[in-house]
């Protein structure tokens, strides 16, 4: 696929997400470029819903907009609470939140480097201060009970080449840990046997000199 079909492609991708969000009336849609963050997807969209069952009927409008579009259907997960839900639509990836969940996780600060028109016609939206959440955003009294990428968090679900190599070199680190520890009894017994054997050298030769020293004493005079 040529760069401009992938680009046509991507941007058909996204008003189909946008289409299916506003049919539900979806709040404070926003759309980020990722290209240079990951290398799993182009387009990262997030959206509000006010309730479990708004929450589910925008996932459910998106997965049947984007699949209408022509695209495959979508992955979803996090439906059976409706707090958060992913909708993975392969070269974009839809959160779909309540507003408690949306401001805590704050993924507007992990994504909006480079937040994009939601359709042609549109202002461009301004970059995303990249400012710590604010201390009021309590974490929501509800517990996630989802899939793992709810549950670690999306920066170690969908990581970016930065974290994913920060991942593997922490990886490579623990297993040569693991192979030093592991190796420790083997060699401390290792020392222990060369220590012993230095011993009995030692006393052996100590027990030779010993006797040729008696040896000598005992030994007749010549006359």
């Amino acid at each position: 696929m040529t760069t401009s079909a992938k680009k046509n492609d991507i941007q058909k991708l996204q008003r189909a997400i946008v289409d299916g969000l506003e049919d539900v009336k979806a709040q404070d849609i926003v759309v980020f470029d990722t290209e240079n963050l990951s290398a799993l997807f182009e387009r990262v969209i997030v959206a509000s819903g006010t309730s479990n069952r708004q929450t589910k009927a925008l996932a459910a409008s998106v997965r049947d907009a984007v699949r209408d579009a022509g695209f495959a259907k979508p992955r979803v997960e996090g439906e059976v609470n409706g707090e958060w839900i992913i909708v993975d639509c392969g070269q974009a990836v839809v959160h779909v939140m309540q507003p408690s969940f949306r401001t805590y996780y704050n993924l507007e600060e992990l994504w909006g480097e480079k937040p994009v028109r939601l359709k042609l016609g549109v202002a461009k939206p301004a970059p995303v201060a990249k400012a710590p959440v604010a201390a009021s955003a309590a974490k929501p009294a509800t517990t996630l009970r989802r899939s793992n990428a709810a549950k670690i968090g999306v920066a170690e679900a969908f990581p970016s080449r930065a974290q994913a190599a920060k991942t593997a070199a922490a990886k490579a680190a623990a297993a040569k840990r693991d192979a030093v520890k592991a190796a420790a009894p083997a060699a401390k017994t290792a020392a222990k046997t060369a220590v012993k054997k230095v011993v009995v050298k030692t006393t052996a030769a100590k027990k030779v000199a010993v006797k040729k020293v008696a040896a000598k004493k005992t030994a007749p005079r010549q006359a």
